[in-house]
């Protein structure tokens, strides 16, 4: 009953076999990275923390929108990461108190309202709502940011620059 195998046969399977595994292997990895992630990113709402929770004297970051939420005059707002110059990703400086574009040098306030450098116009904004006591992020409509010399806020810096080539 018992069939011996020969050493091509052996090594015939035993390639097939790697193959098979390679190519599962190949498949689950890209479904892993071709999946659409539903409630993250842009054109999706993002609910992130309770509107107690989002502080008025600094930035919450939250990267499943690619926004900072604030509360501004006691009202949560969500500010794009986006630089409105080149796109840069503009970090938020918590010694300065403000948003600091590494790419060219543009200040924004805590609000993402222009204070100096090459940008045409403050950081965009999202619509924000609360829904069942969570700030939900609409990130499907960029609201464009505030024209250069508004000042809502009028907080100076509070320290100095992360950057080092910011003045």
């Amino acid at each position: 009953m018992s069939e011996s195998l020969d050493r091509r046969t052996f090594l015939t399977k035993g390639w097939k076999a790697g193959f098979g595994l390679l190519a599962a292997a190949g498949l689950w990895t890209s479904w892993d990275l071709l999946r659409p992630r539903l409630g993250a990113g842009f054109a999706a709402r993002v609910k992130t923390v309770a509107p107690e929770a989002v502080p008025a004297n600094t930035v919450l970051e939250i990267p499943e929108a690619r926004a900072y939420l604030t509360k501004i005059n006691d009202e949560v707002v969500a500010i794009s990461e986006k630089c409105t110059h080149l796109g840069c990703r503009v970090p938020f400086c918590e010694s300065s108190g403000q948003f600091e574009c590494p790419c060219h040098g543009t200040f924004f306030n805590r609000a993402g309202e222009h204070i100096t450098g090459p940008a045409p116009r403050g950081m965009d904004r999202f619509q924000v709502e609360v829904v069942d006591g969570v700030v939900e992020i609409d990130t499907g409509e960029t609201i464009s940011g505030p024209s250069t010399g508004t000042d809502t806020i009028n907080e100076p810096p509070l320290g100095p620059p992360c950057g080092e080539n910011h003045a």
